[in-house]
């Protein structure tokens, strides 16, 4: 992964429990980068690591990490550092999830190396869709779910998320099933 989710990564953490906790996950983590450089990619255990050590840090459930982080990446990562493509994806949250599908080919040019997840969106109804995510990738799940009520928060959209299918139990891919008012 880019070194601009691992910044977001000690954002999260500085802005939200001190700066001083940053350095204790660091240290648990066992991560040995003194700065993370936006535009460089990272091995992806890096991340997993410092995921694992904020949920040990901090006594949470890495789900509740992962969507936390998610949240975030939306809110205040993504909002205040690729405002532009964020605005480009939709007016509203359907129109967003609808256009997600075509959102990591504009990111990709921005970082060239990026494997990004890919989406698919069927069964498209007035206050609902099934959002599919494939990525080689595992374990991300809840930072998906994060990143759906990011964008819900986003556009002032209250939703319900439901997985229907996961890796974890013998599918090839994530399906959530998104409704709103």
């Amino acid at each position: 992964m880019y070194g601009i989710v691992n910044k977001a990564i000690e954002e999260l953490v500085s802005e939200t429990f001190g700066p001083e906790k940053w350095i204790l996950v660091k240290e648990k983590s066992g991560v040995d980068v003194d700065f993370f450089i936006s535009t460089e990619p990272y091995d992806d255990y890096i991340t997993y690591k410092l995921a694992i050590a904020v949920s040990e840090e901090m006594q949470m459930p890495l789900s509740d990490v992962l969507i936390a982080f998610g949240e975030w990446w939306i809110l205040k990562t993504g909002k205040e550092k690729y405002g532009y493509l964020m605005e480009s994806g939709g007016s509203n949250f359907k129109e967003f999830i609808i256009n997600l599908p075509l959102f990591h080919n504009r990111v990709m040019m921005i970082y060239p190396k990026l494997t990004p997840p890919e989406f698919k969106v069927t069964d498209i109804k007035e206050n609902s869709l099934h959002l599919h995510y494939f990525s080689k990738r595992i374990g991300l799940q809840e930072f998906v779910r994060g990143l759906i009520q990011g964008l819900a928060k986003f556009y002032a959209c209250d939703i319900e998320i439901n997985l229907l299918g996961s890796r974890n139990e013998n599918s090839d891919h994530e399906e959530f099933e998104i409704k709103w008012k």
